[in-house]
């Protein structure tokens, strides 16, 4: 699983799509989210607004399994 590494409290799912290359826009996230499942700590989410933290699990498939780490948590 690669990790997506943040400094802030969150990204949302659409940053999360163009962070993965899943997307090459901001913009074509809500066209992505309606044509593909994409799992969010295992269930279906297609909010492109949906706040990802630290510790969530983001699974596109074609593109892979990815993990939100705020390289400022301590572990």
């Amino acid at each position: 699983m690669d990790e997506i590494v943040i400094d802030t409290e969150f990204i949302t799912l659409a940053q999360a799509l163009k962070i993965t290359d899943a997307i090459s826009s901001g913009g074509m996230s809500k066209w992505f989210l309606q044509e593909n499942d994409v799992y969010v700590n295992g269930e279906v989410d297609s909010r492109r607004g949906r706040k990802l933290r630290h510790g969530d699990v983001v699974n596109i498939p074609g593109c892979g399994r990815f993990v939100i780490v705020n390289k400022n948590e301590e572990n």
